[in-house]
């Protein structure tokens, strides 16, 4: 198969890659721009660890054709950190409600999560469980999870 120069702009850098038609971002983001926080859980779009936002919108990499990415702009959990490598609200949050366990639901749960606190800034219990349902993990039991959204909604609309 021919490859495809790609152009598009990833946690803020451009980036230019070379990738065959049928290459998934997933494995474009993790293999050759090596970021491996997006993890490969499911590979069929059920189990949401490979959540990334483009273009502001989470979307499941392992569904994502790479060639689609095409001056699209992709945000990975490493790229939710602040200048200086300062954690997100809603990353502080998982740490202090002790929402990590296992870790590999965790990026894409954030990044899921960041998308719902970008969309209703202070959700309830109910909006953030119904908003992380195709989003899986098997060792919190979610409430720290939801506990973790509903707080760092809390904190950034008390700092606005």
């Amino acid at each position: 198969m021919n490859d495809r120069r790609v152009r598009f702009t990833l946690n803020g850098e451009p980036r230019e890659v070379s990738v065959k038609p049928n290459d998934l971002l997933l494995n474009v983001i993790r293999d050759d721009e090596k970021l491996t926080g997006t993890k490969y859980g499911c590979g069929i779009g059920e189990c949401g660890a490979c959540t990334v936002h483009i273009d502001g919108r989470p979307v499941l990499a392992c569904l994502e054709l790479a060639v689609a990415a095409e001056g699209r702009e992709i945000v990975t959990i490493e790229g939710l950190a602040g200048n200086g490598g300062a954690l997100d609200p809603l990353q502080e949050a998982f740490l202090d409600n002790g929402a990590v366990q296992c870790g590999f639901c965790t990026p894409g749960m954030i990044m899921m999560g960041r998308a719902l606190l970008d969309e209703t800034p202070e959700p309830s219990e109910a909006e953030v469980r119904d908003y992380l349902r195709g989003t899986l993990c098997r060792c919190t039991g979610y409430a720290s999870i939801v506990q973790s959204v509903i707080d760092a909604g809390a904190k950034e609309a008390a700092a606005d």
